[in-house]
């Protein structure tokens, strides 16, 4: 029985070695896709893991690399992709306030929340933004950061809840 067929029966230590067999090609790919070490690694983590619940639906075992390389080069795609949706903070610019005291104080608390939420938090309550506008900019939908708005509250009021009791 080959790797592939292995594989295909859910034999963990086919699945290994075939993928093994892989990691090479599919690391300088990675590599030269993303130029980015850690984005390579996701991508080859991810590709892994499709792999591994997808072999069954291969067709012809003799297409197996050509299919390995398609959800690599996929998963790649994907992360390239999601470069492209990220606006820095700092690239924004800011709007003048009367009270900086107050947007300065925002600025603080929001810094205790995860990027994503932060930055839909932070157009929205310290520059004024319209969720439209918001998911314009970061090129998400309107219902998106909605989403990412109401648990970024709900960050928010654990980062504050914990610096009360501690």
């Amino acid at each position: 029985m080959s790797l592939i067929e292995g594989a295909k029966n859910k034999d963990p230590d086919a699945f290994d070695k075939l993928m093994q067999k892989q990691l090479n090609k599919m690391y300088r790919i990675a590599i030269s896709m993303l130029q980015n070490e850690e984005d390579a690694a996701d991508a080859i983590q991810e590709t892994v893991l499709k792999c591994w619940q997808k072999i069954g639906q291969l067709r012809n075992d003799k297409y197996f690399e050509t299919w390995l390389i398609r959800i690599l080069i996929n998963q790649c795609n994907d992360i390239l992709r999601g470069r492209k949706k990220v606006v820095y903070v700092e690239d924004i610019p800011e709007i003048a306030h009367e009270d900086n005291y107050f947007t300065d104080a925002w600025k603080e608390v929001l810094n205790g929340l995860g990027e994503k939420y932060r930055v839909v938090m932070e157009l929205y309550y310290v520059d004024g933004f319209s969720t439209k506008e918001i998911a314009k900019m970061l090129h998400i939908t309107d219902t998106n950061v909605r989403s990412r708005m109401l648990r970024g509250r709900k960050q928010l009021e654990q980062l504050l809840n914990e610096n009360r009791i501690g």
